[in-house]
């Protein structure tokens, strides 16, 4: 049953994704309506944002829709995370087709939205966290995960697609931590307002 809002005042932190806490809270984020809510509106606006891109050289493209797979999994934590992913990833489809469907593209959508979950759900956000959390997005699911998935649908072996992804992934890396840096400095703020994720301690995001 969908509740109006969370009881508690203030939301809690969890030092460890280990802590059965951890998971009971992330259980209970489908209870609560503005949660839904708030995932809903962000699942249109990945679908939109999943259609933009800014090319900044040879198949080099600056995407945003990891920015709104971020903030999911920070509002939603890891299940909402993992739905959401699935969902956005099945409308921007639909909506938006591109060749054919290719169910490995929804399974690292789904995966990249966890990570993001694992990492800011109910945590204290700093700049550590923000790039391990896109190293860890792009090392394991953008560059292994999806190296072998262009095996799969492309042409050339797994070792062309895996230094090519590598080079691609490298070099976006600290663009993409800047943005996702630059995002939650605007939005944390406003979301702990509302009562969407635990209020911060300091002004700024701290280096650790």
């Amino acid at each position: 049953m969908l509740k109006k809002n969370q009881r508690t005042s203030t939301l809690p932190t969890y030092q460890f994704i280990f802590s059965p806490d951890y998971w009971k809270s992330a259980a209970k984020q489908y209870t609560f309506l503005h949660i839904i809510a708030t995932v809903g509106v962000l699942i249109a606006l990945d679908v939109a944002l999943s259609t933009l891109f800014i090319p900044v050289g040879d198949n080099l493209r600056i995407k945003f829709d990891f920015l709104t797979r971020a903030v999911i999994g920070m509002v939603g934590g890891p299940f909402l995370a993992l739905s959401s992913g699935m969902i956005a990833d099945l409308l921007g489809f639909v909506l938006h087709p591109v060749g054919a469907f290719f169910p490995g593209y929804t399974l690292s959508a789904m995966l990249g939205s966890l990570v993001y979950a694992l990492f800011f759900y109910r945590s204290k956000i700093n700049i550590v966290r923000i790039v391990l959390a896109k190293l860890t997005v792009n090392l394991f699911i953008n560059v292994l995960l999806g190296s072998v998935w262009s095996v799969i649908i492309g042409k050339h072996g797994y070792l062309y697609y895996l230094t090519s992804s590598v080079i691609k992934n490298s070099i976006m890396l600290p663009i993409e931590c800047i943005m996702l840096y630059l995002l939650f400095t605007a939005l944390i703020p406003v979301l702990a307002r509302m009562k969407l994720v635990p209020k911060p301690e300091k002004k700024y995001i701290p280096f650790i």
